[in-house]
């Protein structure tokens, strides 16, 4: 299976889709789409809209996803079994306040 997650570095829901990751033991390659112009750029023209996270599976594009929601596709389409495996963040939730602040001491953002 051949997965690209278009993710901020720091984003609760960027991290969920990580997290869901790590709990199927998938590789994947973790796009940074605020700190590369043109990651974000590949990501909107992928996805057709400008919200992230994006998560694209074997060529399926899967725009402005959660890590929960991420896992109950891979789930309805069997490309993974369901596991009793530990996350140790929210799949289903955006920035806490601590990732706010990190993120407002560094502005980078281009768009």
């Amino acid at each position: 299976m051949k997965i690209k997650a278009y993710l901020k570095p720091s984003c609760g829901w960027s991290n969920g889709v990580r997290a869901i990751m790590r709990k199927h033991n998938l590789a994947f390659e973790d796009i940074d789409i605020i700190n590369n112009r043109a990651n974000y750029e590949e990501m909107v023209r992928k996805s057709g809209q400008p919200l992230s996270p994006c998560v694209e599976i074997d060529g399926v594009m899967l725009a402005d996803i959660s890590g929960e929601e991420v896992e109950n596709y891979m789930l309805a389409n069997n490309l993974v079994q369901p596991t009793a495996a530990p996350v140790n963040v929210a799949l289903n939730a955006g920035c806490s306040a601590e990732e706010h602040e990190k993120m407002a001491a560094k502005p980078v953002r281009f768009f």
